[in-house]
């Protein structure tokens, strides 16, 4: 399968820019909005809306960001007019699996990664992006493709990016509310700096958990994705996909603040495990076979 290789756009200074200035741009933000509205962060009604405004609005801003954030990080062009049969096929299986699965039509973009992969992105399931690298395209076949695809397309049926903003956002509430509520009993009468040496250090150690409990859930939402997969196409398609990535024995490639969304990406072991994003590809075949 041919398709035209995409050209890079921006490298690893730029996507670290992005990424700070976003988040800058959200605190900065918030911290207006707070202030117009008058909360007060000191008492425990204040300290909590404080909380839920700087833990869902980063997530909601990112995930409103996601699909320009996506293009940006991974050099992503989304194909306008297909420009050879492959595109084509590309942009029809897509459109066909949507409507399958009673969603809109996604944009379809390639990314010139060799090694095989394939991400979903999107505010909304009429709104979304689906993404492959080149390295998918070449190295599986036009079956493992399009299961690789019913894949993607069911992760935004099932709602998964929305999903997953809610859980974050919820895990950063309690991380800032809980932080500070311990940082105003242990330091209290010891002064401002004695607080923010404490919040901070509570941050770290709280947000290790809430990130197991986000990885958790994104752990789940694959094994969702490769059913959903198996609906639209068939489980020894997905399966036959699954192993195909399993023979290319890569991370996929992809920028870290899109890991998460890819097809492939680090699975881990021991408690690194705690903090993948995705389940081990033999327990996702395992689960496709049982008809789970």
């Amino acid at each position: 399968m041919t398709v035209s290789t995409p050209s890079k756009i921006g490298g690893f200074g730029t996507r670290i820019a992005l990424l700070i200035g976003t988040n800058v741009a959200v605190i900065a933000l918030l911290t207006v909005i707070a202030s117009i509205f008058g909360v007060e962060p000191r008492g425990l009604v204040g300290l909590t809306v404080m909380a839920a405004l700087f833990g869902f609005g980063g997530s909601f801003v990112s995930l409103l960001m996601s699909k320009r954030i996506a293009l940006r990080s991974t050099g992503a062009v989304v194909i306008e007019q297909p420009s050879n049969d492959a595109e084509r096929w590309l942009v029809d299986t897509v459109g066909r699996l949507a409507r399958d699965a009673g969603i809109g039509m996604p944009d379809v973009a390639v990314f010139g990664s060799p090694a095989p992969n394939a991400f979903a992105t999107g505010a909304k399931r009429d709104d979304s992006l689906v993404a492959v690298s080149v390295g998918l395209l070449q190295q599986m076949s036009s079956e493992e493709v399009e299961a690789v695809l019913a894949h993607e397309v069911a992760h935004v049926a099932n709602g998964d990016m929305v999903t997953l903003t809610l859980i974050q956002g919820v895990v950063n509430t309690f991380v800032i509310l809980i932080s500070r509520l311990v940082a105003n009993t242990v330091a209290s009468g010891r002064g401002r700096g004695t607080y923010f040496v404490v919040v901070m250090a509570l941050q770290v150690v709280l947000g290790f958990f809430a990130t197991m409990i986000v990885m958790w859930f994104s752990r789940r939402r694959e094994f969702r994705a490769d059913s959903g997969s198996a609906q639209l196409t068939s489980a020894p398609q997905m399966t036959s996909a699954l192993r195909a990535l399993q023979r290319q024995q890569t991370s996929g490639n992809l920028p870290d603040e899109m890991a998460a969304f890819g097809i492939s990406a680090s699975e881990g072991s021991g408690i690194r495990k705690l903090f993948a994003s995705h389940p081990p590809l033999e327990e996702r075949i395992a689960a496709l076979e049982a008809g789970r």
